[in-house]
């Protein structure tokens, strides 16, 4: 059994280190409050989102296992350097947004253990995630252990929660189907869909996939690596809803804080509930903001033909400007903290869909590709999810370029 055990521990590795990214603080925020604020109504844009990443994610692997150069030099060789220049533009700011938002998750997450304000904190964990950058000798197998860690610790604690919280069957099962869906929804359904489908990390699932040293011969290892990793990212948002909605909404209790979020945990934990989820909130935060620099400096510098390697100099500069560049905006940030997180995650989605151009249209070339590009079932979904994402785009600009109107 043990052996079993440790060959598939082996046979996992990228995907979880995709949902330990893409779940930060953001994430746990956005679900916390959408479940306290709406209960079960919009567990259906979970399934949506995890389903479009799933797919997105599936072609980065996919590229990943058939071909030694990144999937950025192919985009390069085959429609031009400036398209690979907008995509890793547009990888490092989707990654700066979660970088500010990773931020306020370790301040908030570290006030509610130790009272301290939590501007202090990305002084201190900034320099400890440049410092493992930096000294790490392998930094994918440091990461990766790491990473999946994280993700069944998170799945652990909100499972045993969820079973003592007892949630509403009946109210779940309505929950998947959207019945009504007006504008008014959109600022939930973006923060959401952010939550899940995050493109800088599908596209940079190539680059994992190639540090794991995978090739053509473990191409279904690497698609059920994925399928498992966007699977646990997905469950753990949505077992967030459920315990949030469970727990929160009945009371008419609205997270705005790191001690609403954790009245949630209060079944399991009793009056350690505050501290532990405090520590998960740190953790998530942690290690989501160590990799997600790493994912937005890495895809810049090789936009521009600088290295592509985690282990490189000139991507672990931009990683460097990612990580100082959070920690700046975070230290200095005047307002509502909670507010802050959930703009930070719907924002990100700005740069999906110049991403979702560029992995659909080298996974659909034949001469790239050859009999692994994009079946029929697959450019479908991924149609649809870029559709999704693009109205969603559309009406978040709207509403800034209205916000800044009225200032």
């Amino acid at each position: 059994m043990s052996e079993k055990i440790k060959k598939i521990f082996k046979s996992i590795g990228p995907g979880f280190i995709i949902a330990s990214v893409v779940l930060g603080p953001g994430s746990i925020t956005v679900a916390s409050r959408i479940g306290s604020q709406n209960g079960y109504a919009f567990l259906w844009v979970i399934v949506i989102a995890a389903i479009s990443m799933a797919v997105y994610t599936s072609m980065g692997a996919r590229f990943g296992v058939l071909h030694d150069k990144s999937i950025l030099q192919s985009i390069t060789e085959t429609y031009g350097r400036w398209f690979a220049v907008l995509i890793g533009i547009s990888a490092f700011m989707a990654a700066s947004s979660f970088q500010f938002g990773n931020n306020l998750g370790i301040g908030i997450g570290m006030k509610g253990i130790t009272g301290i304000d939590e501007r202090v904190w990305p002084l201190i964990f900034t320099p400890l995630g440049l410092i493992l950058i930096f000294w790490a000798k392998n930094l994918y197998k440091v990461l990766e252990k790491i990473m999946m860690v994280m993700v069944m610790i998170m799945i652990t604690a909100f499972v045993f929660n969820l079973a003592l919280t007892k949630p509403d069957p009946v109210s779940i099962g309505k929950s998947f189907v959207p019945l009504s869906v007006s504008i008014d929804h959109f600022d939930v359904i973006a923060a959401l869909v952010a939550t899940t489908f995050v493109l800088h990390c599908a596209i940079y699932q190539s680059y994992l996939v190639q540090d794991k040293k995978w090739k053509l011969g473990n191409l279904k290892n690497s698609i059920k690596d994925t399928y498992m990793g966007i699977f646990m990212l997905s469950l753990i948002s949505a077992l967030i809803i459920l315990t949030s909605a469970a727990a929160l909404h009945p009371k008419g209790i609205v997270v705005n804080s790191a001690a609403d979020m954790a009245q949630q945990l209060e079944a399991l934990f009793g009056g350690f509930a505050k501290i532990i989820f405090s520590t998960g909130l740190c953790a998530a935060a942690f290690s989501s903001l160590m990799v997600n620099s790493v994912m937005g400096g890495g895809l810049l510098a090789d936009g521009l033909g600088l290295g592509r390697s985690m282990n490189e100099k000139i991507p672990k500069f931009f990683t460097s400007i990612i990580l100082i560049l959070g920690m700046v905006i975070a230290v200095f940030f005047r307002g509502n903290v909670i507010y802050a997180l959930i703009m930070a995650q719907a924002s990100s989605i700005f740069a999906v869909p110049l991403i979702a151009a560029g992995l659909f249209l080298i996974l659909n070339n034949k001469k790239v590709m050859g009999k692994h590009r994009n079946n029929k079932i697959q450019n479908t979904i991924a149609i649809f999810g870029f559709i999704l994402i693009s109205i969603l785009v559309y009406y978040m600009y709207h509403k800034l370029i209205t916000s800044i109107g009225t200032i």
